[in-house]
């Protein structure tokens, strides 16, 4: 049979019948595609990083400034224009760091504006110059000074905010500066300087937390390979203590005549519910092997691996084996040959007519199909054969245009146990 996903995976994502999508209050951090995450993934020392490169960057505008002083037409501006984009720079550093990692939302929005009023005032100080990209300096700062809230405001936010900046810079060197072969390259520079350090930022973080989150949710799929044959999921223990304290104090208040009999027909139905909730649990565990309950209640693996296995028989793996085969499941998942595509792996597990050679009397042949779309065979990372050899002796082949594994599994015979 084709097993269908459960009802939450391994990030609190609980998926209902309508295709409904929410998220539990201890993994609502981690599992939110576009919300700030400072401390729960450990960006912490990105957001330091961040504070010395732009303080950095704020001295050598400084020191521009004294040099070209004599030449700016209104300097006073200019190191009006610094000193607000210094306060700026404190303060937004001061208050993340109280505020352990959270900026809110009108905060941001006031930094922003500040930012803009910061390059407002240097673009003034340098405009009859018409070399905006030859003198502006607090201007170019203030577009660097978005990375420090890269980790502290969702990325569509700072998507919008460093778009403005390099279309307001741009549409200022385009009014005001004749541009020429001599003075193109230091309008492009400074364009550059504003804007693309906060966009690659932007890149490394979104990785990163992509990164973080897919190794989380591998981490806890490996919680998997020591289970018993048949288990309840990873989230059943949360479930079934919900369910239980839920019980005792219905339970409890009966016995001590709170709650009078016969019940009344809103806490019978609620009991009736509790009791067809635990009683569906407890049938659960007795028909799902640890793979169904690994790759339904994983974010990843949910998305792109259908498992066909009518006799339960993934139970019978030793943990060795498990290992194998759950991360051949993985690192074909993972693997892509184009950016952006996804693969689709089907598993199929059914008992195998391979007669056992002498000495072996003991164990049982289980075959094992793995079908992988999406990746070539040249294009398949060394590691998967490593992984795959852990399960069994296997044969590889081309199949409609997709790798196919078939895998000679050897088990301990159920009936010795």
């Amino acid at each position: 049979m084709t097993y269908a996903p459960p009802e939450e995976n391994t990030l609190g994502v609980i998926v209902g019948e309508k295709g409904r999508h929410s998220k539990n209050a201890t993994v609502r951090r981690l599992a939110r595609d576009d919300s700030p995450r400072l401390t729960s993934l450990g960006t912490g020392f990105v957001g330091v990083g961040a504070a010395i490169l732009v303080s950095l960057r704020a001295i050598y505008g400084l020191v521009w400034l004294v040099i070209q002083w004599d030449i700016y037409p209104n300097p006073i501006i200019a190191a009006v224009a610094w000193g607000l984009l210094v306060l700026l720079i404190a303060a937004t550093i001061t208050i993340v760091q109280l505020t352990s990692g959270q900026l809110p939302q009108w905060i941001f929005y006031l930094f922003v504006v500040g930012l803009a009023a910061v390059m407002a005032l240097d673009i003034y100080a340098v405009w009859e110059l018409h070399d905006i990209g030859g003198y502006a300096t607090a201007a170019v700062a203030a577009g660097m000074a978005l990375l420090l809230v890269l980790t502290v405001r969702p990325t569509t936010e700072l998507i919008v905010a460093v778009s403005v900046v390099g279309v307001g810079l741009t549409a200022v060197i385009l009014i005001n500066v004749p541009l020429t072969t001599d003075n193109l390259a230091p309008q492009v520079t400074t364009v550059a300087f504003a804007v693309l350090p906060t966009v690659i930022g932007l890149s490394l973080i979104t990785n990163f937390r992509q990164l973080v989150q897919v190794e989380l949710d591998r981490v806890l799929v490996q919680s998997t390979l020591t289970a018993p044959r048949f288990a309840v999921g990873m989230m059943a223990s949360e479930e079934l203590a919900r369910l239980d304290l839920a019980a005792e104090k219905l339970l409890d208040s009966v016995a001590n005549g709170t709650t009078k009999l016969p019940l009344e027909p809103k806490i019978a139905s609620t009991a009736a519910s509790l009791a067809t909730e635990l009683r569906l649990h407890l049938i659960e565990g007795r028909r799902e092997t640890w793979l169904y309950h690994a790759i339904t209640e994983s974010d990843l693996l949910g998305k792109s691996v259908t498992l066909t296995d009518k006799g339960s028989l993934a139970g019978l793996l030793d943990p060795v084996q498990r290992d194998g085969l759950l991360s051949t499941a993985w690192l074909f998942v993972t693997d892509t040959t184009k950016r952006g595509a996804k693969n689709s792996v089907h598993i199929t597990i059914a008992p195998s007519t391979t007669v056992l050679a002498p000495g072996f009397e003991d164990k049982v042949a289980v075959g094992i199909s793995i079908t992988s779309s999406g990746v070539a065979r040249n294009r398949v990372d060394a590691s998967t054969w490593e992984a795959v050899a852990k399960v069994g002796t296997y044969t590889d082949s081309i199949e409609n245009s997709s790798v196919r594994l078939d895998i000679e599994c050897l088990v301990d015979n159920p009936a010795d146990q």
